[in-house]
Parts: C-alpha cells; structure tokens; sequence
C-alpha cells in the first residue's frame, strides 16, 4: 500500500475514505477544493503568460518571414521561407553598431548617477528630520505622476537659453544653448529631476525605512560617524532596491524616446532609430525601386522590419534581467508601503 494510509489513535492503519468518513467528508470536500485551486491558478497564470508572450512570440516568428510569407494565407505562425534578411536590413537602418554603443553609455551612465542621488535623498526623507519633510516629499510624489510633457516646453526653454543665475549672460551677453548635448540629461539626473526620479527616491526610502534603527545606533556607539554608518552598514543592506532601480533606471533610458528626441537628436540611440525606422525603411525601398517617394511601400514589409528592430532593441534588457532577477524580486519583496 501507498503511503496515503495514516495511523489512528487506536494504532491501526486507516485508508483514505476511513478518515474521510470519520471527519464527515471534510477531507474529501478540502482534497478537491485543493485541487479546483490548484487548476484555476495553473489556467489563470497560463493565460496571463499568454497575454504577455504572444506579442513578443509574435514578433519573433514575423521577423524571420519572408514578404511573400507575409502575404500567403497559409503560413500564420511558422515561416514558410526561413531568413535572417531582416536582421541584417533591420541593422543596417538602424547603425545598429553604433547606436547600441551610445545607447549602452547613455544608458549605463545615467542610471547610475539617478540612482546614487535618489539613494542620498531617499536616506534622507527615510532617516532626517528637516523642515518641511512631509511638503517636499509630497512634491516627490507630484514627480511621480506628472508625465514629462506636461513641462517639455519649460525643458526646451530651460536648456535653450541655459544660464545660471544670470551670471553668463551678464558676462557674455548671450545665453547658452544646451540641446542636442548630453548635459541636460546629466543635469537633470544629477539635480533628482530625471526620467522617473520619483520612484527611485520613493522605493529607496520605504526599503530605508524598513531597517531597524537599532544597527545605526549600534554604529554610532562604535564611533562611526554618519557617512560611516551610510557607506559601511547601509549600502550593502540596500544592494537589492539599488538593484532594481537601476534596473528600472536602465530599462527606461534605454527606451526613451521623449528626452532622448528633444535633447539628443544629432546621438544616435537605438530608441531615436527605432522610432525612426518606417520612414527609414521606406526611403531604402524607394530608393532601391527607384520611386520617388515611399508612398507604395509594403506596409505588413514595413510592420515585419519594425518588429524585428523591435526585439534587437529588447534582447540586451532580457539579457540584463536574467543576470539581474535574484536582486529584483528580493527588493520587490522588502520595499512595502510604511508611512
């Protein structure tokens, strides 16, 4: 017999269906309940990943069709005519080379210094008493919900006629133009006023909040002073939220299109490419046609190319995630809501 037989307080072995009987078929009622649960959770999740992977599956089976596969009635998932034709095309358009390059620096750069200055003003609104602590987190929060094109015209005013104080165009008489350059992204970074800032500054300071302060006190009583305690206790406590909002840092700078167009639009990066890619793609097949304009251009072809620049933009952040994963659910699963 299985091991399914339990022992009874008489000593002796009873099936199943004895136990049931004896607890009035509440053991049967919670087995199949258990197993309802079970079934429903396994058709939920299957049908969540569904909804998530389909596109992306999507993609990937278009990417490697053909244009007369596009246009059979046939072939619906599975290429008929396998091809890596519009990869390279999709490489070509895009300087695929140098744009991941830029992208990676840009990219790299930005999201760690949003994160070193959203860890020093998370510390801060997680551990200090300053004035007015509840207002200026408050407008942390505004950061958070207002999207950036609601002030992209004080942006663009703001970097075009760039000055400080007053002083330069005092001096000089002129102001100085900051777009197409780098440094308003540095700037913005650096000042906490960065793609998604907020969130960063946000979910550090919950994770912060959620350290006892007995190992600061504990510091403090061995001689450590402040940035000690910060530096030698603190961070490395924090290295799963860092994780993630660097992730998170990353992944947005990597697909912006938003700043990336309206401060860096002479840098080639692979969100400004694939933006760009259509009307990239329909010059080339005018030009190769010899048309005079893109105006008859395939459109599922130019779907095919778009999706297929798509996931050669995505494919290094699975890469980054599957590196990265351990430290992001762990900070998913510390920083909770503590007011």
């Amino acid at each position: 017999m299985s091991k399914t037989k339990a022992k009874n307080k008489t000593g002796k072995y009873a099936n199943f269906w004895d136990r049931n009987r004896k607890s009035g078929g509440y053991l049967l009622r919670s087995t199949v309940m258990g197993y309802v649960v079970s079934i429903c959770r396994a058709i939920l999740l299957f049908g969540l990943c569904f909804l998530i992977l389909q596109p992306l599956l999507n993609k990937i089976s278009v990417s490697f069709m053909t244009e007369a596969d596009l246009y059979d009635p046939i072939v619906t998932s599975i290429p008929l005519h396998f091809t890596t034709q519009n990869y390279k095309l999709a490489a070509g358009l895009m300087e695929y080379g140098t744009t991941i390059v830029h992208s990676l620096v840009i990219s790299l750069t930005i999201a760690i210094l949003q994160v070193a200055m959203s860890t020093l003003v998370g510390y801060g609104f997680a551990r200090f008493q300053f004035p007015f602590k509840n207002f200026w987190f408050a407008c942390v929060m505004v950061m958070v919900l207002i999207p950036p094109q609601v002030i992209s015209t004080s942006l663009h005013l703001h970097f075009r006629f760039f000055d400080v104080l007053g002083i330069y165009e005092l001096l000089t008489g002129t102001t100085i133009n900051l777009k197409s350059s780098v440094l308003p992204y540095y700037l913005m970074s650096a000042c906490c006023m960065g793609l998604k800032n907020g969130l960063y500054i946000y979910m550090i300071r919950q994770f912060f909040r959620n350290i006892p302060k007995e190992l600061e006190e504990a510091a403090y009583v061995d001689g450590c002073g402040t940035l000690k305690t910060f530096i030698r206790i603190m961070l490395p406590d924090a290295k799963p939220i860092l994780t993630s909002c660097f992730l998170f840092a990353f992944v947005w700078q990597w697909t912006d299109g938003f700043y990336s167009s309206m401060f860096l639009g002479n840098i080639s990066l692979l969100s400004i490419k694939l933006k760009q890619l259509p009307d990239t793609f329909g010059g080339y097949m005018a030009k190769i046609s010899g048309a005079s304009s893109s105006a008859g251009v395939s459109v599922p072809y130019t779907n095919c190319i778009l999706a297929t620049g798509t996931l050669m933009v995505i494919v290094p952040l699975i890469v980054l995630y599957l590196f990265a994963q351990k430290g992001f659910v762990e900070s998913l699963s510390s920083t909770g809501i503590k007011m």
